[in-house]
């Protein structure tokens, strides 16, 4: 039996478990920063699989060695993170959250459930592999400053410090059944803008006695339209949004201020600083020009996600090898962002798709939304494919 062959049939004598490892994350989700019980949950499962367990890392983080022969001749690390979202679930399944409120509406409990399950064959057969992977369960990707940059500055990547690592995420707009892979830059940084208008507020009836922050607001949105439009250069991908005014004014009331959140994101860090200059000079100018003051805060979120060329070509050849050509994508680039950046920014990476989607099940919603949900056919997928993409990095000899 061919090693391929091998992890397809331990991935199916322990699908039975991997399904249910999900439907429990799933029905169980926790917040950033509040995953006490996945973690613990976690930490059971590993330790249960005879797995070197590390808990406690930025919290909530759980660090898991897995040694071969050898250990110390290679070590990569593989990583899934654990929490949920703000969202109240829509679907009728029986795994449905029971935290109202809370939702894993964008597959953390997969990236979970597969990482675990990865572990479990590894483990199984570790006097057949030479070197260490490290599993790196990650708490708060969903949340700014994101997990990965906390679990760094805790430790995770050292004693051992893996010189690879390999991360996965679902996606609701690739068929269940194929994988996609992107060398190069992937997704891009992202930072959230907050402002405030401060006008001088009054009765809507007489405007001239104000200084309206709602026009305001509205002339500086426009206005801020350009840094996309005529101050990136064509090349550069960038995107800004606002996507949260507020004013608490009424039909005949003009507010004091109006309060706005937005998001720039994009893959050039000088131009990311530069856009964020511009920002606050054109918001600024607009207001003190029509008689208001602007606050400005905009906080630098996740850099930029980087697949290191070479282990991404090696993953998506290893990809092709288990799945078959046809099931393996080119990905385009993804103005969305992640925190697995700060690990590609860190060592060599490849973050990869995993394909979630099944039209004839209805499962077709996206990633944030109440009625996202996958095809479990995909976790045979994510687990097996995990497994032989880390087996594929330590046989690698260069």
């Amino acid at each position: 039996m061919s090693l391929i062959e091998k992890i397809k049939s331990s991935v199916k004598e322990n699908l039975d478990e991997i399904v249910a490892n999900r439907r429990h994350l799933h029905a169980n989700p926790e917040l950033s920063y509040q995953e006490f019980e996945t973690a613990k949950f976690v930490a059971e499962k590993l330790r249960s699989y005879g797995i070197e367990v590390q808990e406690g890392v930025a919290e909530t983080g759980v660090v898991g060695l897995i040694k071969g022969n050898n250990p110390d001749s290679k070590v990569i690390a593989l990583r899934g993170d654990m929490d949920a979202l703000p969202i109240i679930e829509e679907n009728d399944v029986p795994y449905k959250s029971k935290n109202e409120g809370v939702m894993h509406a964008c597959g953390h409990d997969v990236h979970t459930t597969s990482l675990l399950g990865t572990a479990q064959i590894l483990q199984s057969i570790k006097n057949e592999f030479e070197g260490t992977v490290k599993l790196i369960f990650q708490p708060g990707e969903e949340k700014l400053p994101g997990g990965a940059s906390l679990m760094i500055k805790d430790g995770a990547l050292k004693n051992p410090t893996p010189s690879k690592m390999i991360g996965q995420h679902v996606m609701p707009f690739i068929d269940c059944g194929k994988v996609g892979f992107r060398e190069g830059m992937y997704m891009a940084s992202a930072d959230e803008i907050y402002f405030t208008v401060k006008g001088k507020g009054g009765h809507g009836a007489m405007p001239e006695k104000n200084i309206d922050p709602i026009v305001i607001t509205s002339h500086i949105i426009v206005a801020l339209q350009q840094i996309v439009s005529r101050y990136a250069a064509p090349k550069i991908p960038s995107v800004l949004s606002f996507g949260d005014v507020r004013a608490f004014g009424a039909t005949n009331v003009i507010p004091n201020e109006v309060k706005v959140k937005g998001t720039f994101r994009t893959m050039n860090e000088e131009w990311r600083m530069e856009a964020h200059e511009r920002i606050t000079s054109i918001a600024k100018g607009i207001a003190e020009g029509m008689g208001a003051t602007v606050d400005m805060d905009i906080q630098k979120g996740y850099p930029f996600l980087v697949n290191e060329p070479e282990l991404t070509r090696r993953n998506k050849a290893a990809a092709i090898e288990f799945l078959g050509e046809e099931n393996v994508v080119d990905l385009d680039i993804w103005l969305a962002a992640e925190d697995f950046s700060y690990y590609s920014q860190e060592m060599d990476s490849c973050f990869y798709r995993l394909g979630t989607r099944n039209e004839e099940k209805g499962i077709v919603s996206s990633v944030h939304t109440p009625t996202f949900d996958i095809d479990e056919d995909a976790l045979e997928i994510g687990v097996g494919l995990m497994t032989w993409l880390a087996l594929n990095e330590l046989n690698f000899k260069g």
